[in-house]
């Protein structure tokens, strides 16, 4: 039985120290090693078209419509679509009155089936070059679009996303501070070849790459590795700037991330994720997503072995302690603590309602974002 707690411990600890510390800072010297450079053009102006998913949106979507209609892009080359997810506020209204004194403006009143199903009839119901997407709580850069196909111009990639840039927390959220973390990350994947997520705010792929994905799945985590599958690039570019404002404390945060990681274990267990990919991109796969999902569980492999093991050597008793500092200090408020214990339980708890209930395709707004 020892030998088996022993296995448990290190291997979820050796796991755990790779997902978060080993595995960015080799992606970052790999990236530094063997950069695969994406072939941009600052001057292609391919026509888009901005799809906006919406759903009971009244507080923003003429604030959003306003901003891209004033983006630094040519105005016979862009058309904005809001696709409302059968809203029951005065979403509708509000984008009808936009679309009557703005040509571009197009309003899609879809049935209720999710944000996905939206973005997929807003993409059968338009003819661009390029399909963009954001959120109805997002504002662009004025120059974020030209960043973004800027990258599409290199006929390698399928796929490009921007940098989303939270505002500050007026509360206790420290998922700016990840954030950060995670955009490192993400910009030594793109460099190596291709990221392995997205983000809603702010992403384009060429119509001919566009994929319609089951409703329940977001884009964000599902079209990079489609891409990489279909031997398209996904890549991220710094450049092109989304801002939103982030739930307002540690616990909203944890219940939002809860909502996303239930569409995350869907994916990572029913969407093919692992199949078809080159050997160098299925380690960033298993090492960025698996792993990082699965911090929960291995969070609570490494504590219980701990617990049978803090006889049997030091080591086994400083890594029980230092697990008890962190859930102590998460106890006592600190914000760091308490942010990264209730993110990792997130992961668990998303898993244990997938198990039992599935996921659903529609959704809510998450709360203090908008």
């Amino acid at each position: 039985m020892v030998p088996v707690l022993k296995l448990v411990f290190w291997g979820s600890l050796g796991a755990l120290a790779w997902t978060h510390l080993g595995y960015p800072v080799t992606a970052d010297i790999a990236a530094r090693i063997r950069a695969r450079p994406v072939r941009r053009d600052p001057g292609t102006d391919p026509s888009v078209v901005i799809v906006v998913a919406a759903y009971n949106e009244e507080t923003v979507i003429e604030r959003r419509l306003e901003n891209l209609l004033a983006l630094d892009y040519p105005a016979d080359r862009l058309e904005i679509v809001v696709a409302s997810d059968a809203s029951s506020d005065a979403t509708n209204s509000l984008v009808e009155g936009v679309a009557a004194r703005e040509p571009r403006v197009r309003l899609i009143d879809c049935e209720r089936g999710g944000k996905v199903a939206a973005q997929n009839r807003a993409v059968r119901e338009t003819t661009s070059d390029v399909v963009a997407f954001s959120d109805a709580n997002a504002t662009w850069a004025p120059d974020a679009l030209r960043h973004l196909v800027a990258n599409l111009a290199d006929t390698e990639v399928g796929y490009v996303c921007g940098q989303l840039r939270l505002e500050t927390a007026l509360g206790t959220n420290r998922e700016g501070t990840y954030w950060r973390y995670e955009m490192k990350l993400r910009e030594a994947e793109s460099r190596l070849g291709s990221i392995t997520g997205g983000n809603g705010s702010i992403y384009a792929v060429n119509r001919s790459d566009y994929i319609e994905v089951d409703p329940r799945w977001g884009h964000d985590l599902s079209f990079p590795y489609r891409m990489v599958q279909a031997g398209r690039r996904a890549v991220y570019e710094p450049l092109a700037h989304a801002f939103e404002k982030p739930t307002p404390s540690n616990e909203t945060e944890y219940r939002r991330k809860v909502r996303m990681f239930e569409h995350c274990w869907e994916i990572t267990l029913r969407g093919s994720m692992f199949r078809d990919l080159p050997s160098g991109y299925l380690v960033e796969i298993i090492s960025h997503r698996l792993l990082r999902y699965g911090s929960g569980i291995l969070h609570l492999a490494l504590l219980a072995s701990s617990v049978a093991l803090v006889a049997d050597g030091w080591a086994y008793g400083i890594v029980l302690a230092g697990q008890v500092a962190l859930i102590a200090a998460a106890a006592a408020g600190v914000s760091v603590a308490r942010y990264y214990v209730l993110v990792t339980w997130a992961t668990v708890v998303a898993l244990w309602n997938y198990l039992r209930r599935g996921v659903p395709a529609t959704w809510e707004a998450a709360e203090g974002t908008r």
